[in-house]
Order: C-alpha cells, then sequence, then structure tokens
C-alpha cells in the first residue's frame, strides 16, 4: 500500500472567496437587496464563523422574512455550484495518485454542503476516500475523524502519512496528535504553527514537496 496523504476541503483544495462573492451576487439580486449589498455581504462573511450566526446577522441588517434556517440552507445548496477545482490541483492530485499515494479529504461541515462541493469538483474521483464531519458526527482534531479516513482509504495511522490544510488548530495540530507529519498552508502571513512539518502558500506547493518526501 503506497503512502497516505489527507487533505482538507476548504481553503486547502478549493478556495472560499471567490465562490462566496459569486453567491453574494446571486444572493443580493435573488432577495433585491441595495445596490452596495453585495460588498457589506462579502465583508460580513467570515469562513471560520458558524453559518447560522452569519445569516442571523444578514437577515437582521436586511430585514429579510426568511427564517435563518432557510437562509442557511440556501447556502449549502448554491455553494457547491460556485466552487472551482484549478486545473493545478487537479494535476497534483493526478500526479500523487500515479505516484502509489492513497488520498483522502478530511473536512468539517455540513454533510450537504461539504459532499456537493466535492462531487462537483469531480474530487470523489481524484481521492480514495472522503470524511465529512457532518456525516461521521465528529469533527477535526478528533482523531477519530483522520483515522475514519486514512482508513477508507486502506491506510492505518500507524503507518504514518500527511495531513495537508490551512488550520493550525483542526489540520495541522491535529494531524500531528494522531502520528502524520503536516503541511500548512499559511496564506496569510500568520506564524507557524509549531506542529508544522513545512509550511507553503498554496496547496500546489505541497504536491512536489509530498512527492520527494515518499
Amino acid at each position: 500500500m503506497g503512502p497516505l496523504a489527507l487533505f482538507d476541503l476548504d481553503d486547502t483544495l478549493i478556495a472560499l472567496a471567490p465562490a462566496f462573492r459569486r453567491f453574494a451576487q446571486d444572493f443580493a439580486r435573488d432577495f433585491a437587496l441595495p445596490a452596495e449589498a453585495e460588498e457589506w455581504l462579502v465583508e460580513a462573511w467570515d469562513p471560520r464563523q458558524k453559518r447560522d450566526a452569519f445569516f442571523a446577522r444578514v437577515r437582521e441588517h436586511y430585514g429579510l422574512a426568511e427564517p435563518v434556517e432557510d437562509l442557511w440552507r440556501l447556502y449549502r445548496s448554491r455553494m457547491p455550484e460556485y466552487v472551482e477545482l484549478r486545473d493545478e490541483v487537479r494535476d497534483g492530485l493526478a500526479a500523487m495518485r500515479r505516484a502509489g499515494w492513497r488520498l483522502g479529504i478530511v473536512t468539517n461541515g455540513e454533510a450537504d454542503n461539504q459532499l456537493g462541493k466535492i462531487e462537483r469538483t469531480g474530487l470523489d474521483q481524484l481521492v480514495d476516500s472522503v470524511a465529512v464531519s457532518g456525516a461521521l458526527g465528529i469533527r477535526k482534531p478528533d482523531a477519530e475523524i483522520f483515522r475514519t479516513a486514512a482508513e477508507a482509504a486502506g491506510c492505518a495511522l500507524a503507518d504514518g502519512g500527511w495531513m495537508v490544510g490551512d488550520n493550525a488548530h483542526a489540520d495541522i495540530e491535529g494531524g500531528a496528535a494522531v502520528g502524520l507529519r503536516t503541511v500548512w498552508i499559511g496564506a496569510h502571513g500568520e506564524a507557524a504553527p509549531r506542529a508544522a512539518t513545512a509550511t507553503v502558500k498554496d496547496v500546489v506547493e505541497a504536491f512536489p514537496l509530498l512527492l520527494t518526501c515518499r
């Protein structure tokens, strides 16, 4: 069995910001919001905040009649339409599989939203396992979600491997705690977490690094 590499999804394999801007454009149009609404939504949105809390703020700010849960459900159903998988990411994953690696995705989030993104971009055809917290009832950095992804890819955590992601606590500290070496996507100039084996600015930089570390 080949070596194991697990990847985070949001802001690792796919970029959320451009996808959310496309969502914000359509959301503002569909709800007939003021002209400045798109920019307000983009500035108010934080990819690490709870989405229901965000839509509660949106609802209050614009006086929307729709319940928060309906707005949150709309986001989950629509976001998969806006995400894109860059060719260089697709090519990097394909190169790793050709080299014998076993690949998995480990992501926190609601099952419908995350699985929708994975399936729409074709990532499900490029990896050997997918572990979504909303489907499993466990979240990173819980060791069990890493173990689930590894075993579904035909590997054992005891044999080691890598975790690649942008969240210092969930991805890097979580991965290191279960014995994985880690690649941190440090795109915003923050200090690298101590648990990071390596740091890159973009996931595409991680592929050649991993291929040379087999």
